[in-house]
C-alpha cells in the first residue's frame, strides 16, 4: 500500500439485544433475597435474556446486517471479519463462517478472519486483530468488522443476575472519528481458574467469584501501570485519571465499575509523590499496599468517596447499557462505549481522551485508549446519530416476570445441544430485522430466518 493508514480506528457501531427483560427489582422479590441487593449491591435494574430462537449465531447475523444497512456498507467493502465469543456452539466451526451467508449471495468470499475466544476478552482480541490488520502490509484497502456478542447465562444462585446477552458490531478502517492510540496499550496475561466452561455440555460456567473479583482488579492494577509507562516512554506524558476525559471498564455488574474507577485513583495516589496535596485527607493509606488491598473495605470506602465526583463525569454514563442489559461479556465494554457516546452532545464528545479497561478470566486484559476527533463533521456526527435508536429500543422492550424468565433458561438448559429441535417460543416481540432459530436439524444443522423490516429499512 506504501504508506501507512492515518487515524485508523471505529468508523460505525450497532448494537443489538433482547427484546425481551427481566426487572431486577421483581427478580430480588421472586428470589426471596433483600431489597437493592441486585439493584444497589449490584447497581443493576434489568436483565435482557434470549429464548430458544436465539443463539449467538443469530445474534451476529443481526447485528452485522443491520450495520450495513444503517451506514449502507456494500458487502464487497469487507475485507477483514473476526468474531469475539465465548458462546460455543460448535468446537470445530467458527460464528465468522456461519456470518458469510451474508456475503456469499454477493460473490464475496475473500474475507480473511475467523473467532478469538477467551471469555469477555475475545471481542478486544478481535478489535485489535483488525486494527493490526488495516495498519499492515495485508491490508488490502477495505474495511475490517469486528462482532462482539454473546449469551451470558448463570445457573440458579448469586450470579444469576449478572447474566446478560447482546451483540455489538464495529466497522474498522482508516480516517475514523474514533481514533485507537498507537504504542501505548498495556496487557497483562496469565493462568487463573476464577471463571471457566469446561462442561460442554452446558451453558453455565463455574465461577470463583472472590477469586475472579481479585484477578480483574489485579489486571486492573498491572494493565494501568504498564499503560503509565508506555505513555511516559512514547509520549513523554505523565498519565493519572486527570489524563482521561473518560474511563470506560468491562461491566460484570455496575458496582465493581465504580470500585474500578476508584481502584485506578488508588494506583495514582501510591505512585504520588505530593500525597498531601493531590490526594487531602487519605494520609492514612500511606504504607497501603496494591496486593494487600483488594477487599480491604477502608480502602475502597475512601477512594469510592474521593472519586465521586470523578466517576459521575468520566465513568457513570458509560453504564447505561450495562445496568439496563446485564453483562452482554465480549460486547460489554463496548457496550459501555456506545452508552457513553450516546449520553454527550457531540461537540462535548470531539477531542475526547477515552480510557477503556477490557477483561476476560481465566485471564487476559489490556487498558488502552481512543482519541475522538475534532473534525465532527469528518465522520463523528454521523457515527453518533446513527446510535440514535438505542435509548428507544432500551424502552421499547418487553418485559417478563421472573418466574417466565425462570422457565426460559430451564428450557435453553433442556434444550441446549439438542438435535434435531425446533424451537417453541413466540416471535412477537421480536423487532424488525431480527434473525431467529428455525430448526436444528438431526445433523446439529442450524437455520435461520429474518423478522421483515419495517417500512424505513432500519430498526
Amino acid at each position: 500500500m506504501g504508506s501507512w493508514p492515518e487515524n485508523v480506528g471505529i468508523l460505525a457501531l450497532e448494537l443489538v439485544f433482547p427484546s425481551r427483560y427481566v426487572d431486577q427489582t421483581e427478580l430480588e422479590k421472586y428470589d426471596g433475597v433483600s431489597a437493592g441487593k441486585y439493584t444497589i449491591g449490584l447497581g443493576q435494574q434489568k436483565m435482557g435474556f434470549c429464548t430458544d430462537r436465539e443463539d449467538i449465531n443469530s445474534l451476529c447475523l443481526t447485528v452485522v446486517k443491520k450495520l450495513m444497512e444503517r451506514h449502507h456498507v456494500s458487502p464487497s467493502d469487507i475485507g477483514r471479519l473476526e468474531v469475539g465469543t465465548e458462546t460455543i456452539i460448535d468446537k470445530s466451526k467458527s460464528v465468522k463462517t456461519v456470518l458469510m451467508q451474508l456475503f456469499e449471495p454477493y460473490g464475496v468470499t475473500d474475507i480473511e478472519g475467523v473467532d478469538s475466544t477467551n471469555a469477555c476478552y475475545g471481542g478486544t482480541a478481535a478489535l485489535f486483530n483488525s486494527i493490526s490488520w488495516v495498519e499492515s502490509s495485508a491490508w488490502n484497502g477495505r474495511y475490517a468488522l469486528v462482532v462482539a456478542a454473546d449469551i451470558a447465562v448463570y445457573a440458579k444462585g448469586n450470579a444469576r443476575p449478572t447474566g446478560g446477552a447482546g451483540a455489538i458490531a464495529m466497522l474498522i478502517g482508516p480516517n475514523a472519528p474514533l481514533v485507537f492510540d498507537r504504542g501505548i496499550r498495556a496487557t497483562y496475561v496469565k493462568h487463573a481458574y476464577d471463571f471457566y466452561k469446561p462442561d460442554l455440555t452446558s451453558e453455565y460456567p463455574v465461577v470463583d467469584g472472590k477469586l475472579s473479583i481479585q484477578c480483574y482488579l489485579s489486571a486492573l492494577d498491572n494493565c494501568y501501570q504498564l499503560y503509565k509507562k508506555n505513555a511516559a516512554k512514547k509520549l513523554k506524558t505523565d498519565v493519572s485519571l486527570d489524563y482521561f476525559d473518560a474511563v470506560l471498564f468491562h461491566s460484570p455488574y455496575c458496582k465493581l465499575v465504580q470500585k474500578s474507577l476508584a481502584r485506578l485513583s488508588l494506583n495514582d495516589y501510591i505512585q504520588s509523590k505530593s500525597k498531601s496535596q493531590k490526594f487531602p485527607g487519605l494520609e492514612q493509606f500511606e504504607n497501603v499496599k496494591l496486593e494487600d488491598s483488594y477487599f480491604d473495605r477502608d480502602v475502597e470506602k475512601a477512594f469510592l468517596t474521593f472519586t465521586k465526583d470523578s466517576f459521575t463525569k468520566k465513568t457513570h454514563p458509560s453504564l447505561l447499557v450495562a445496568s439496563q442489559i446485564g453483562n452482554m461479556y465480549t460486547p460489554s465494554l463496548y457496550g459501555g462505549l456506545v452508552s457513553f457516546l450516546v449520553s454527550k452532545d457531540i461537540s462535548q464528545l470531539a477531542g475526547n481522551k477515552i480510557g477503556l479497561f477490557s477483561y476476560g478470566s481465566g485471564l487476559a486484559a489490556s487498558i488502552f485508549s481512543i482519541t475522538v476527533s475534532t473534525n465532527v463533521e469528518g465522520g463523528l456526527r454521523r457515527l453518533v446519530s446513527n446510535l440514535g435508536h438505542i435509548k428507544p429500543l432500551l424502552e421499547q422492550r418487553v418485559e417478563v416476570e421472573p418466574s417466565k424468565f425462570e422457565a426460559m433458561l430451564e428450557l435453553r438448559q433442556e434444550t441446549c445441544h439438542k438435535a434435531p429441535y425446533e424451537p417453541i417460543s413466540s416471535l412477537e416481540s421480536f423487532l424488525p430485522g431480527t434473525y431467529y432459530l428455525v430448526k436444528i436439524d438431526e445433523k446439529h444443522r442450524r437455520f435461520y430466518e429474518r423478522i421483515p423490516l419495517a417500512t424505513n429499512g432500519h430498526a
